[in-house]
Parts: C-alpha cells; sequence; structure tokens
C-alpha cells in the first residue's frame, strides 16, 4: 500500500534535514508503531504519508501514486487519513454531525450517502447519539473520537494517527485504543505514533527513528530484545517486559520477550509449575 524511498526533508534550504534517507514498505492491512525521542522526524515522516508535506528528495507511493503527483493528491489523502494529536485542530463543525460530514460533503457526495457515512462513522467510534452535541463541550477523548469520525466518514484504507492519546486521561486513552483495535481488526491500515511503549505490543512491525534516521525496524517480540539500544535513545520498553528483564536480573529463568500480561503469567507459570490463582498474580505484577 505504502512505499517510502530514499524519503528527506529539510523545513529549511539551509536547515539539518528533519528526515533523511528513509525507505520502508507498509503492506494492506499492517498495524504500524512508529516511536523515537521528541525531535526525532515523527510527525515529519507522517505528513508525508498522505501528502501534507512532499519530499525534498525521495518519493512516497501510495497504491503505486506519487505523492508528488499534484493530480494524485486528492486520491491520496482520501485514501490515507490522518488524525493529529491535538483535536481541536481539527475540528471545524458547531456540532458533531457537521463536523463528521465535511469531508464527505468535500466529495459532493448525495445527502443520503453523507448521512450514511456520518451515522456509520460516529457508531464505529462509540457516539452513537452525540451527532446534535457541539464539540466544544465534549471532553478531549469524546473529542478526538470526533475527529477519528470524521476521517472514517472518508472511507480511507490507511489511517494515520499522531500521538491520538497524548492529551487524554486513562478513561480516553482506552476508548481511543479500542477504537484503533476495532478498525484494524476490521482491515484497516493504522499507523500509530505513540511515546508510550505499552502501546506499541499490539503491531505487526515498528519502525524507530532517532535524529531523522530510521534505525530499527522489527516485530515487537524481537525489538524489545534490543532494550539496551532503546533506553540509549530514550525510550522506555513495555512494562511487562521490563519486570521480566529485572526477574531474570534477580535469577529467576524467565523470559525477557513478553510483551502482554497474559504472556507473563504464562511464563511464570511454566517456571513455577502452578497456575495463576485468578487475577491474584496479575494483580501482584
Amino acid at each position: 500500500m505504502i512505499r517510502v524511498e530514499n524519503l528527506t526533508y529539510a523545513y529549511k534550504p539551509e536547515e539539518t534535514p528533519a528526515i533523511r534517507n528513509i525507505a520502508f514498505e507498509i503492506r494492506d492491512g499492517a498495524r504500524i508503531a512508529l516511536v523515537g525521542p521528541n525531535g526525532s522526524g515523527k510527525t515529519t515522516l507522517l505528513r508525508h504519508l498522505n501528502g501534507l508535506l512532499l519530499p525534498n528528495e525521495g518519493n512516497v507511493l501510495v497504491d503505486g501514486r506519487n505523492t508528488r503527483d499534484p493530480a494524485a493528491l486528492p486520491w491520496i489523502r482520501q485514501k490515507v487519513g490522518m488524525v493529529f494529536q491535538n483535536p481541536d485542530n481539527q475540528i471545524v463543525g458547531m456540532t458533531v454531525e457537521e463536523d463528521v460530514a465535511f469531508g464527505p460533503g468535500n466529495l459532493r457526495l448525495p445527502a443520503g450517502e453523507i448521512r450514511h457515512r456520518v451515522d456509520r462513522a460516529l457508531d464505529t467510534v462509540g457516539l452513537h447519539g452525540f451527532a446534535e452535541r457541539a464539540p466544544h463541550a465534549l471532553s478531549s477523548g469524546e473529542k478526538q473520537l470526533v475527529a477519528m469520525a470524521g476521517i472514517l466518514a472518508m472511507e480511507p484504507t490507511t489511517i494515520v494517527l499522531d500521538e491520538p492519546t497524548a492529551y487524554l486521561d486513562p478513561s480516553g486513552r482506552s476508548r481511543v485504543r479500542e477504537v484503533i483495535h476495532r478498525l484494524h481488526a476490521s482491515g484497516v491500515t493504522v499507523i500509530h505514533v505513540t511515546h508510550d511503549m505499552n502501546e506499541v505490543v499490539n503491531a505487526d512491525e515498528v519502525l524507530v527513528l532517532d535524529h531523522g534516521q530510521l534505525i530499527l525496524q522489527d516485530a515487537p517480540s524481537r525489538l524489545f530484545r534490543r532494550n539496551e539500544e532503546l533506553r540509549r535513545i530514550g525510550l522506555e520498553p513495555p512494562a511487562v517486559t521490563e519486570l521480566m528483564e529485572r526477574l531474570r536480573a534477580g535469577g529467576l529463568d524467565v523470559r525477557t520477550d513478553v510483551l502482554t500480561m497474559d504472556e507473563a503469567c504464562a511464563a511464570l507459570m511454566a517456571l513455577f509449575g502452578k497456575a495463576c490463582a485468578g487475577e491474584g498474580l496479575k494483580g501482584r505484577i
């Protein structure tokens, strides 16, 4: 679906490029996590994937269409939808349904089709019944869901999310994560920038940026065997992985490539030869 070829971009000709010589491919239906320290170029890279920025050097191809081609950009921006970190920067309507209808309306779709898309998008993000609500009266988590619904109403095949949970409380983060999970399960390609390593574990592949370069690319289970490399650039492994590392350092012969609480529980069961007592062991972990 997406191929990035030797991508380099500087915001000003005299500046050091924000990203340099980046190349990778993303297959249809994949779930990709994009991580890196602040200033590593994550947002710059993300904005190239739907043509908000255009390369100084190299190419970005979406289903074979080049973002450098002005004739291809409307199609690319419809197929690759982007959700920004701050939903207030993306919401334009006076009501929720007006905001979600903005994109389909610009496609000049029939009124009945727009209505159908708005209702379906709101159902998908769990905001059924919010159509007449004013976005400014919603919580930050609900605003982010409205922004996601506005993108989904365009029926993209790929959704790109730039730290969508950064400003949210635990409840809001949980709701957004659940929607991301459902979208991926439905076949949508998901590319997700995050600083939270616990949001990385469900990805098919993780891309790690540092100082504008792609330095690591691997599945989470293999990436988090290289935790010292990640720590050197300021990234911490998921909490469960770090726990298992500490247990191993303390003398227990446990796996350190676990990513979830269930995997940690199974590893400890295998070690001690006994079942977890309900939620008791999980709670202590």
